[in-house]
């Protein structure tokens, strides 16, 4: 028998949107960790927060909602709440009832600015290490480092002279700018739209771009980011970020730290020997230069481990950009860019721990 079309939408719903999520999606896991931290932030919370006015969105509704728009690439704000509105998965990940009105996308923008800064992302972060700490998950002893870039939100007509004004000519929001003939130099130059990022490339030959310098420390048991620093790009900032995190890393316990052959300096050698590490550097020894990293260092079969598994480092930055959208900033500043960092590297570990320990439960 043919049933019938029924046209009435019901008025009322008695299933929750806990029922409507399966018992093994993958998310499950994700909010399980993501509470477990919240709840321990919530005195972190109450210090950020006055206690007149009125109430603002939770800033639990507001990470959780930061950690979705990371983990299913959604490339802005309007369009998280947007999905917000209708996806149930989305509205329970949130803590959003199915009745709960969603706030107006400037007003998410405008509530998560605190919760960019490196106090509180920090201590997500933070916290999302220690619990990958207490299940076993991390190595004190190995480590590898390594840096990319992170491109800004700005354009490089944004770029220009620091002597110039500020605005274009004839109030245009995008003007005709010529930049044949002209050499184009931080020293001279800076960004209107990001004055903090620097014109900068990867490599001889390859399009240079208006960036941030992103710097990851990875522990090398199961490819867990630890510690992250984003600074301005120079030919010293990979060198420098690498020894501020190293320096941070807890426990006496002899180390070692491998990166590739653009740390082979002299400096990051003798300093990360001074740290308590052992550099497992890949040797440079292009166009005639001698490395730094001694024979006795290279004949170890530990030294040949770390250079195999410090490639995994490059996972990270490929999850964070495409998966986390950080290909492309969109929102301006260092301070924005590291904090946004920090939750795309804690949503990457948790998505990390909850593949490993389903791998070790089956």
């Amino acid at each position: 028998m043919r049933g019938a079309e029924n046209h009435q939408e019901s008025m009322f719903s008695y299933v929750s949107t806990e029922t409507r999520i399966p018992l093994n999606h993958p998310l499950r896991a994700v909010r399980k960790m993501a509470d477990a931290v919240l709840l321990e932030m919530d005195g972190t919370f109450e210090e950020q927060y006055s206690i007149q006015g009125r109430p603002s969105i939770p800033p639990e509704y507001l990470i959780r909602a930061t950690l979705l728009q990371i983990l299913y690439t959604v490339r802005s704000e309007r369009l998280l709440t947007e999905q917000l509105d209708y996806n149930l998965l989305f509205r329970w990940f949130v803590g959003l009832s199915v009745d709960e009105a969603v706030w107006n996308h400037s007003t998410f923008s405008k509530n998560r600015e605190r919760l960019l800064t490196m106090s509180v992302a920090n201590e997500f972060f933070a916290r999302v290490v220690e619990m990958a700490r207490e299940k076993d998950l991390l190595s004190d002893e190995h480590f590898s480092v390594d840096g990319t870039l992170i491109e800004s939100w700005a354009s490089l007509k944004s770029f220009r002279p620091k002597d110039e004004p500020k605005g274009p000519e004839g109030g245009s929001r995008n003007p005709f700018v010529d930049f044949r003939g002209e050499k184009r130099k931080n020293d001279t130059h800076a960004s209107q739209t990001d004055p903090e990022a620097r014109l900068a490339t990867k490599g001889s030959g390859q399009t240079a771009k208006v960036c941030h310098s992103a710097h990851v420390l990875m522990e090398n048991r199961h490819g867990l980011a630890v510690d992250c620093e984003v600074e301005t790009p120079s030919g010293r900032a990979e060198r420098d970020a690498a020894l501020q995190m190293m320096a941070r890393c807890p426990g006496e316990t002899p180390k070692t730290v491998s990166a590739d052959k653009g740390y082979d300096h002299a400096d990051f050698v003798e300093g990360a020997r001074a740290a308590g590490f052992t550099p497992h550097v890949a040797q440079n020894t292009s166009r005639g230069r001698s490395s730094h990293i001694d024979g006795r260092t290279v004949r170890h079969e530990g030294y040949a481990v770390s250079q195999k598994i410090r490639k995994r480092i490059e996972e990270i930055f490929g999850w964070v950009k495409t998966v986390g959208g950080m290909r492309k900033m969109r929102m301006v500043g260092q301070l924005n860019t590291e904090g946004y960092l920090l939750y795309a590297l804690a949503a990457f570990d948790m998505v990390r721990m909850r593949n490993i320990l389903s791998a070790q439960m089956a």
